[in-house]
Order: C-alpha cells, then sequence, then structure tokens
C-alpha cells in the first residue's frame, strides 16, 4: 500500500479504502489504485496465489483503527517487511475492521489458505485472536501481550520507558506530574501507567485520580481533553500524537511549554519532532521489534524451539525542548 500510495502520491488510507471496497474514495480513483496494483505485480488476497514450494508465506493483520495514518504502525510494518525479505519469506497484509474484530470474523488470508503464519500487530481482542488462529497457525503479538494467552509477544519496554520519563521530569523540578491515557484501552497503556506510578511512589509522590486523563472512547479514537481544576507542571503522554495534540491545546489555552508546563510524548516518530516545540519521547527500537517478530514466528513455523515467549525491547530517553 505504501508502494502504490506514493506511486499515485495519495495517502496510505485512501489507498486501503480503493483496494477493500469501502467509501471515502471516488470511483476515478479507486479504479486508478485497482490498475496501478495490478500493474505493479499485487494481487487481491481472495485471488489463488501461485505455488511456491519451500516459500513461507506471513499474514500481517492490523486493525484499522490502530493502522489509519498511524507514523508509529506504518514504521512497523515497514521493518516488518524488511525483515521478511532478509529472511526470504513473503508478507501479506489484511487490515480488519473493528466489526470484523467484534463479530470474530476469520481473516481472508486465512479463509483462503494463503499463509503459514500471522502477526497481530497492534492489540487485538482474545477472542478474535482464538477465532483467527483457530486452526492452529502459528502466530506472534507484535506490540502488545495478552493476559488470558500463552503467546510469543514482542513488546517495548512500556514500564521503563514512562519511568525515564517521569524520572526525567521529577530530577527537572516538576512535582504535579499528571499522565495522559484511557489504561484500559491497552495492555501497552497501562504499563506505561504503571511505570509513571511507580516513578511518583519512589519520590514520595502519590499519583492523583485526577490527574489521570483520557484520551481516546471505547472505539479507540481521540476525545478532547478534559483537563484537572488544579492544573499539573508536567504531562506524561502514553505517545507522541496524544502528545502534540495535547500540546496545541495547552498553547490555545494561553499555556506555554514548556515554561509553563511540560510535556513528554513516547515512540520518537512523526509528531515528536513536528511538535513545536519538539518533544522530549521515549524512542521505541521498532526494527529490533519487527527482528524478534519474524525470526520467532519463522521457527514457530518451523517447529523449531523458541527461548522464551515474550521479548521485551529496550528503547531510550530522547530530551527535547518540550520538558
Amino acid at each position: 500500500m505504501a508502494d502504490i500510495a506514493e506511486k499515485l502520491g495519495i495517502s496510505i488510507v485512501s489507498v486501503s479504502k480503493g483496494l477493500s471496497g469501502r467509501d471515502g474514495v471516488s470511483d476515478e480513483l479507486r479504479a486508478r489504485i485497482l490498475a496501478t496494483a495490478r500493474e505493479m505485480g499485487y494481487r487481491n488476497a481472495r485471488e489463488p496465489a501461485p505455488a511456491q514450494d519451500g516459500v513461507i508465506s506471513i499474514g500481517v493483520l492490523v486493525l484499522d483503527r490502530f493502522f489509519n495514518e498511524s507514523a508509529f504502525y506504518n514504521n512497523l510494518y515497514r521493518d516488518l517487511l524488511t525483515c521478511c525479505q532478509r529472511q526470504h519469506l513473503i508478507a501479506l497484509m489484511e487490515i480488519i475492521t473493528n466489526e470484523a474484530e467484534w463479530g470474530c470474523v476469520v481473516p481472508t488470508l486465512v479463509e483462503s489458505g494463503r499463509v503459514d503464519g500471522l502477526v497481530f500487530m497492534g492489540e487485538f481482542s482474545s477472542d478474535y485472536i482464538r477465532a483467527a488462529t483457530a486452526r492452529g497457525l502459528p502466530y506472534v503479538l507484535l506490540d502488545f501481550f495478552k493476559d488470558d494467552l500463552t503467546a510469543d509477544s514482542i513488546v517495548s519496554d512500556n514500564v521503563h520507558g514512562a519511568f525515564a520519563l517521569t524520572e526525567h521530569l521529577l530530577n527537572a523540578g516538576r512535582r504535579k506530574v499528571a499522565f495522559v491515557g484511557s489504561t484500559w484501552a491497552t495492555n501497552s497503556i497501562m504499563d506505561r501507567y504503571l511505570g509513571y506510578c511507580k516513578a511518583l511512589y519512589r519520590r514520595g509522590l502519590s499519583p492523583r485520580e485526577d490527574w489521570r486523563i483520557e484520551d481516546r472512547d471505547r472505539e479507540g479514537l481521540y476525545i478532547p481533553f478534559e483537563l484537572p481544576e488544579e492544573m499539573p507542571d508536567a504531562f506524561v503522554c502514553n505517545c507522541d500524537e496524544v502528545a502534540y495534540n495535547l500540546v496545541e491545546h495547552l498553547k490555545e489555552r494561553g499555556l506555554r511549554v514548556p515554561e509553563d508546563v511540560a510535556v513528554t510524548g513516547y515512540d520518537d516518530f512523526r509528531f515528536a519532532t513536528l511538535c513545536r516545540p519538539q518533544l522530549t519521547t521515549y524512542a521505541i527500537n521498532v526494527q529490533a521489534m519487527a527482528e524478534a517478530a519474524t525470526a520467532i514466528l519463522s521457527r514457530r513455523i518451523r517447529k523449531m524451539s523458541v527461548d522464551a515467549p515474550m521479548r521485551v525491547i529496550p528503547g531510550h530517553l530522547i530530551v527535547r525542548e518540550s520538558g
């Protein structure tokens, strides 16, 4: 999709809508997208693939709500493709709608028998994962884990990352530190909140309920910020995009960043450097995560042993102007 989008000068989301038949693109643009896909040698996942003895095909599943213009998941998928190419694996992506997840609709890639294993990229429900893997396909959870599933999982060091960001703010003299993120939304956000709490407790501070600020609704869509009456002097945000949006919101309220209030992000992708001031953040090692996922899944498909069911990939703190 990235290749087609670049050739046509349009967004990946538009390509996704054009290929899947969803609303949001004109008939003319859809025809151009489909024609370009055929010219570049891509096939619809519902079409039978030519036999390729000995070649392993991996299906990459991602939820629509995570992939719409997400810099993080675009980069993660790009690195996943690069790793597959180096290991002579074929990667096929399928974007899963919210409705398909809720209804536990088996992915087309699985129904068609075109893949030997699956990568679930971004947090899916346990019920959907069970439905998609009911036929016994090996799989890896990438960028999340599930407490109720025994599964190979690759995650960033979420607890330590948020701990490092909070510790940085405390060391800079900030004492009224809030957390921005809906902890029920994903295990990653919950773990980042736990890292934030750990840093506070080590300084003899307690997290305040009114300083834990929701950022998304039950469908995973961002919602307007409801800031507390007593303003914090710093915010630890669960990702760079949320931090970027918060900085813009604070500016509208007449507050200066970082003079009046500090803001940190998490990921170190597009929004970290688009923001003014640029964001202090925790950089995720996306390449290492992609390499671990492809290596583990490849071993599972070949029925080889795997050292550990969960890999925690460390990142590093990046200090910029926002806090």
